[in-house]
């Protein structure tokens, strides 16, 4: 049994065939198949390169793979290089990626994940393992994996909006908030002119009993774009993954959008007990909320955003 078998059959139902979405449009437009193996995979590559912290081996390994991954893949590419001086004083040298299908269509969508990975398991138990990094299966590694699966996606078939993926740097880097969501910062005070009709974060999504309430900022600063994303999950039979109750309000990479004038919601499965620990790792994770999310993303993309 593959792991695309793991999902349940209302995923299989939406999906088109691998010929293309059809001819039809809005709500009956049947959009192509998200693959969850191939998103799968993808998360277990990035986690075999190691902890993706600015200047650890992992961190160049896995931008050089993303970078190569995207060029062959996405109709643009913008690295976006900054550095950030941490409260430890250690100089960061960071990378956004910036991937870009229908440039030249003006109604487009954003999705963004943060790549990098927690430097200190901070929420360990054993104070003594606190210094270590995280694997970062879940936090980091699993909406990478779906905006990736999303390139190829769009790269087989062209979307009637245009769309942008962005993989955003230094989220989590730490521990506390000034040396954290930096690549959003960075993002959103240097494009100053880019206005998507509304972007969608993708974090901690591999949960193995996904469920997504709605993000409290999320709500509170884009309500139309929650009901948006919401409807659709339901539209496809995933009304009992995303929920319709308030969850926790989350500062998270968002917020740096939303002040800039993006719309951008946050889905999010909080409830995750491995979170900032060394048991963030394959065995605490698992593909259902990869393809229930990319699913859900892909029918909204191919029916018109």
């Amino acid at each position: 049994m593959t792991l695309a078998a793991l999902i349940v059959p209302m995923l299989i139902a939406c999906s088109a065939q691998n010929s293309g979405s059809a001819t039809t449009s809005g709500s009956d437009t049947i959009p192509p198949e998200f693959s969850v193996d191939s998103a799968w995979a993808y998360l277990e590559r990035q986690v075999a390169f190691g902890p993706r912290v600015p200047g650890m081996p992992g961190h160049a390994a896995q931008l050089a793979w993303m970078d190569e991954f995207m060029r062959a893949r996405a109709d643009t590419v913008i690295r976006q290089p900054f550095t950030h001086t941490a409260s430890n004083g250690r100089t960061l040298e960071m990378t956004n990626l910036f991937a870009r299908f229908r440039p030249g269509e003006r109604n487009r969508i954003l999705v963004l994940a943060h790549w990098d990975t927690r430097p200190t398991a901070d929420s360990e138990r054993d104070a003594t393992r606190r210094a270590q990094p995280i694997p970062g299966a879940n936090d980091g590694a699993s909406g990478v994996a779906v905006l990736l699966e999303l390139a190829n996606v769009l790269s087989r078939h062209s979307p009637p909006i245009g769309v942008d993926l962005l993989f955003v740097d230094g989220e989590d880097y730490g521990p506390d908030e000034p040396d954290m969501y930096l690549g959003a910062k960075h993002f959103a005070a240097t494009m100053t002119g880019y206005r998507p009709l509304y972007g969608v974060l993708l974090d901690m999504i591999a949960d193995q009993s996904p469920r997504f309430p709605i993000e409290g900022h999320s709500q509170q600063k884009a309500p139309e774009v929650v009901d948006r994303v919401w409807r659709q999950a339901e539209d496809l039979g995933f009304g009992h993954v995303f929920v319709r109750e308030h969850g926790i309000s989350i500062t998270d990479d968002h917020l740096p959008l939303n002040d800039a004038g993006i719309r951008t919601i946050d889905i999010i499965d909080f409830d995750y007990a491995p979170w900032h620990t060394l048991d963030d790792d394959l065995e605490h994770v698992a593909p259902r909320g990869l393809g229930i999310v990319g699913s859900v993303l892909t029918a909204l993309i191919y029916r018109g955003g």
